[in-house]
């Protein structure tokens, strides 16, 4: 990972962003301190699958910890 300063960052950005849309990642520092990093853009789209698996994953680590779902709802009910 290259790392550039911020005024070269913005005097050459435009040779910078043909260099991330290759596949390169750079970090661009201000007073030798990273403050951003430049990366290819990647498309984040889920399917419903992916996010059904992702509930399931996350709801399979929740205990009812001995109590029926009627008590669970009278309980919340009472709140």
């Amino acid at each position: 990972m290259e790392q550039v300063g911020a005024y070269d960052a913005k005097t050459h950005l435009s040779e910078l962003l043909d260099r991330v849309a290759q596949g390169d990642t750079i970090i661009v520092t201000k007073h030798g301190r990273p403050i951003a990093k430049l990366v290819p853009f990647r498309e984040d789209t889920l399917s419903e699958e992916t996010l059904i698996a992702r509930f399931q994953k996350l709801r399979s680590g929740i205990s009812p910890q001995g109590l029926s779902i009627r008590e669970m709802i009278d309980e919340g009910r009472r709140l």
